[in-house]
């Protein structure tokens, strides 16, 4: 199991920028992967962005269409730490983002069912 903590969150305006992060503790050699989720209220947690820990220089990030060319995701291997950089916020970001990690294969990659840990998520709201 890998020991995920986010931080970051917070209120801010629509057209505002914000980082989280997340820094990975315990087995991380179980997860070839890291990624951002989110659940608005009410629904149901859905896929942000991923990225591997391989992949080169880039880690081979890969984006929910909503959030492509707003968010950008990064990794530091040096720190075992996850970014995630949100750009251009809308009213709609509103969610508490989740941390995960794990060992997804390419039909998992953008699933729940992908990522074996869970960080305890942090809130991030948007105000129009």
């Amino acid at each position: 199991q890998v020991q995920l903590v986010e931080s970051g969150g917070g209120l801010v305006q629509a057209g505002d920028s914000l980082r989280l992060s997340c820094a990975a503790s315990g087995s991380t050699s179980t997860a070839h992967a890291m990624g951002w989720f989110r659940q608005p209220p009410g629904k149901e947690r859905e896929f942000v962005a991923t990225i591997r820990w391989s992949g080169g220089s880039t880690g081979n990030p890969y984006y929910a269409d909503s959030v492509k060319g707003r968010f950008s995701i990064a990794r530091d291997k040096t720190i075992n730490t996850i970014y995630l950089q949100m750009n251009n916020l809308e009213a709609g970001d509103t969610a508490v983002y989740y941390c995960a990690a794990g060992r997804p294969i390419t039909s998992t990659l953008a699933t729940v069912r992908g990522y074996h840990s869970w960080g305890q998520g942090t809130q991030v709201t948007v105000s129009s």
